[in-house]
């Protein structure tokens, strides 16, 4: 769970740093591409840190229940994903 964690970080901080430069040329209002920016670098720690709380304790073989912090940085990420898509196809 460690290994997934650095390695999402590090893969979704840059997938963040790109969609800033696409968020830019996106079609949608200012309060959507405020969502999209904070979204994807929001994503990143989410998804990040859900992997590094379901492991953490002493003797687990199975992810803690705070694996529900994974999920809703994937429900972010989504989000963010979905606006950002919806603002580059109406431009």
């Amino acid at each position: 769970m460690f290994r997934a964690g650095h390695a999402h970080a590090g893969v979704l901080v840059l997938l963040a740093l790109i969609a800033q430069l696409l968020i830019d040329h996106a079609a949608i209002s200012e309060t959507m591409k405020w969502v999209a920016r904070v979204g994807f670098p929001l994503a990143a720690i989410l998804i990040s840190a859900g992997f590094f709380a379901a492991a953490a304790g002493k003797g687990i073989t199975q992810p803690t229940s705070l694996i529900a912090i994974l999920y809703i940085g994937v429900a972010v990420l989504a989000v963010a994903l979905i606006v950002t898509g919806v603002g580059l196809v109406k431009n």
